[in-house]
């Protein structure tokens, strides 16, 4: 299957990264600094919650804790399914932290990168139904989490964006972003998104199909349950096959291409002019602030 190709555990988790104190109890809740995740035995449902305030950034340290909470619910016999979700207020995740890549060793670069690479390896390959809750905005690599899950359901606020916006930031999204962005929206709302670094309010969003669902916010994590509910009424296997089949071309090409793309990160990335669009990216977010 899909899953062994993808979730051989990487370099970086080798390490003796892993949190203390996450071992997963029946029906109780495993949380670590960043990921808050609790399983209900009784539906065989989790709850994943981001924690890392202001914005939930994609971390090195928040993608580790992220896989690792991944892994240990996909080995978990109790857990079909899991809801991902913010515990931050208007914000789901705003996507990479720019300070990761910036100013660092070619090193770091690359150890983050292959943390990126493993998320969404395990979120897309899932073998668990994954149905994204976003209670915020989302752009960036806060909308491919989103974008990597079965289905997504969004609060039916005007003020929530969610986009792949890299071309704003004068970076790239890398192919494996762009195919899982074309497979939800089809290639020519994938095309012009990505040139204009497009970010979309909830309503224009849902028209687009970019997420599957828009409720009101307090109804938001109550609809994800009832969503889930029917995906689980199907048998795990006929489904687990299905989502295998759809998504396996676009595995297997990064996966057969995984070493290129860490090197391409970095040496784009590494580029003088990138470090300071970045640079002048985070003035400005300070400006803001």
């Amino acid at each position: 299957g899909v899953l062994s190709l993808c979730c051989r555990p990487p370099a970086w988790d080798r390490a003796p990264r892993r949190p203390p104190g996450l071992l997963l109890t029946p029906g109780r809740s495993f949380s670590n600094n960043k990921i808050q995740v609790e399983l209900d035995e009784g539906s065989g449902v989790a709850t994943m919650k981001f924690k890392s305030p202001p914005v939930n950034s994609l971390s090195l340290d928040f993608l580790t804790e992220f896989c690792i909470s991944l892994e240990k619910l996909e080995n978990d016999r109790a857990c079909r399914g899991v809801i991902i979700t913010s515990a931050v207020p208007k914000i789901f995740s705003s996507g990479l932290d720019i300070m990761e890549m910036y100013g660092k060793s070619t090193e770091h670069y690359a150890e983050f990168w292959r943390a990126v690479q493993e998320l969404w390896l395990r979120l897309y390959s899932s073998n668990m139904v994954t149905v994204a809750a976003i209670n915020g905005s989302s752009p960036a690599g806060g909308c491919l989490v989103a974008l990597s899950c079965d289905y997504r359901i969004m609060a039916e606020n005007p003020k929530f964006i969610i986009g792949l916006n890299e071309a704003q930031l004068g970076i790239v999204a890398p192919f494996w972003f762009k195919d899982t962005f074309v497979n939800a929206v089809g290639h020519r709302v994938a095309e012009r998104s990505l040139q204009l670094g497009s970010l979309y309010s909830a309503p224009e969003s849902h028209k687009l199909g970019l997420v599957d669902e828009l409720v009101p916010e307090e109804k938001l994590l109550e609809k994800a349950g009832a969503v889930m509910a029917q995906w689980l009424a199907l048998p795990d296997h006929s489904r687990q096959l299905t989502k295998s089949m759809m998504r396996k071309a676009v595995l297997d090409r990064l996966v057969a291409h995984r070493e290129d793309d860490v090197k391409n990160f970095v040496s784009f990335v590494s580029k003088e002019s990138i470090q300071k669009s970045l640079r002048t990216y985070m003035e400005m977010l300070k400006k803001r602030k």
